[in-house]
């Protein structure tokens, strides 16, 4: 009998135990790969080496059809760490309420805060020991809510879990200012560590909206590289998780917060400057949820907003009532998009509104401003993008056919409609075609924006006065220089 007391008295210990290991909800760490977009070789990408991100797909769950709810940064940010569009919010505008005294609406708090609230140390992190891991990034149109984060410092982190890291990696959207992946032959430089350079300009395809140039090769080779670099970084991430013995307990989230960085990608909505790459890792301590296996590919279309929903979901939190994110994880998720939509608004010094429905195969792209093209000034694109002033010059002197003429005339079509799936670089506009079936998948993506922008209340309907323009076309000028072709007839 007393044998039998004692087994049963440890029997319930160690269920105690277990019942709290079990309460206790996993850390969570966004590693968001700036300006990319599927670009990885889990994703069927060539000239990359990323093993430590196909490393996170082969435990988890890769998301084929994610897409960004803007084509640029600080909208984008805006919007997933607050799980409300930006268009709603009035944070759709590049780098808008910097300097005002704009607060988040009512009810509406950063994602943060709300896992703070949970118990949850949070961190922005540049540095893992002696690694240059992040950037420390925020680039939000909220800046009048109080720090967002607990530290910088990962080794305090750790000490009080449950923890929330994000970190963003720098290779792409630094490198176009340096250009260090063409300082060397062979090798890329990153941090304190060599990595092979998989890319060259011979061996590269670049999408056949640019002319097969040189300069065109070696930029698309440089991207390329690039996100090899990323993949670096994320293997450092992953050794100090183990080291530090909570990849046991940890959910890693990978993500790109806003399309490619390339002349038609970013800022753009096609498919280049809003489908990013998602993979979710679940930790061997806790009970994945059912979407969550090893090796898993998801084919639903995903708005990035759901992250924010869905990070809540997994520190075990209750989105508010009015959130627009969706959960996408668990027993109870929230039903599947039909649709993602996305939008873009002033980038910088350029007015533009573009507002983009993605379904699983069809992509939709309503143009209010036509006479806004790829040829309208962006002094960050001129200067940034060699691509874009090289397709001028080929332009002007007749060197130009097929898709890249098409991408240099100076009207935008109000509307376009590509089949994504059979024509993945979408340079085929259906919006005009007679076949009926066409005709009805633009009737039926018509309307769902129009519901959109009623339901959500899109702000982009309201342009900002020319007061707020204004300083940014002085300040873009101060920095990137103006063209000197700009201005004349």
């Amino acid at each position: 009998m007393l044998r039998c007391l004692c087994v049963s008295s440890l029997l319930l210990v160690v269920s105690s135990v277990v019942s709290s290991l079990e309460a206790k909800p996993p850390n969570i760490v966004w590693i968001v790969a700036e300006n990319v977009k599927l670009d990885f070789e889990c994703y069927g990408a060539k000239n990359v080496r990323t093993p430590n991100v196909d490393s996170l797909a082969a435990e988890g769950t890769r998301y084929t059809h994610v897409f960004s709810t803007s084509p640029v940064c600080a909208p984008s940010r805006s919007c997933f760490m607050v799980g409300m569009y930006q268009t709603t919010t009035d944070m759709h505008n590049m780098r808008s309420h910097r300097e005002d005294d704009y607060r988040l609406p009512p009810g509406v708090r950063p994602i943060t805060h709300q896992l703070q609230d949970a118990g949850y140390s949070t961190a922005n992190i540049k540095t893992i020991g002696d690694k240059v891991v992040g950037t420390g990034k925020l680039d939000l149109n909220f800046v009048n809510e109080g720090p967002l984060y607990n530290t910088e410092s990962w080794d305090e982190l750790v000490k009080k879990p449950p923890f929330f890291a994000m970190i963003n990696t720098p290779e792409v959207e630094y490198d176009i200012y340096d250009r260090q992946t063409y300082k060397h032959d062979r090798v890329v430089w990153v941090g304190e560590e060599w990595h092979p350079q998989v890319a060259t300009p011979e061996n590269v395809t670049p999408p056949p909206y640019y002319p097969d140039h040189p300069l065109v090769r070696e930029e698309w080779a440089r991207y390329l590289n690039s996100v090899s670099g990323i993949d670096v970084r994320v293997g450092w991430i992953i050794d100090r998780l183990k080291k530090d013995s909570v990849w046991d307990d940890t959910v890693v989230i990978f993500f790109g917060d806003n399309g490619r960085l390339e002349a038609r990608g970013i800022h753009w909505c096609y498919d280049s400057g809003i489908h990013v790459p998602m993979v979710i890792r679940w930790p061997e301590n806790h009970d994945a949820p059912p979407q969550i296996k090893p090796g898993a590919i998801n084919h639903d279309v995903v708005s990035l907003l759901d992250l924010t929903a869905t990070t809540l979901g997994i520190a075990g939190i209750e989105k508010p009532p009015l959130m627009q994110s969706r959960n996408i994880l668990g027993k109870d998720a929230d039903s599947p998009r039909r649709y993602a939509f996305s939008a873009r608004d002033r980038v910088d010094e350029t007015v533009m509104r573009i507002r983009s429905v993605r379904g699983n195969k069809y992509h939709y792209l309503r143009n209010d401003f036509p006479k806004m093209s790829f040829l309208s000034l962006n002094r960050y694109k001129e200067k940034c993008f060699p691509v874009k002033p090289l397709m001028r010059e080929m332009m002007a002197s007749g060197q130009l056919s097929g898709p890249p003429a098409d991408l240099m005339q100076p009207l935008l079509p109000r509307e376009q409609l590509f089949d994504s799936n059979a024509d993945p670089h979408e340079i085929k506009n259906l919006a005009d075609s007679n076949d009926p079936e066409i005709q009805t998948v633009l009737k039926e993506m018509r309307a769902a924006l129009d519901v959109w922008i009623v339901e959500t209340g899109d702000r982009g309907q309201v342009l900002e006065p020319s007061n707020v323009v204004g300083p940014f076309e002085k300040e873009m000028h101060d920095w990137f220089g103006t063209p000197l072709w700009y201005g004349k007839k």
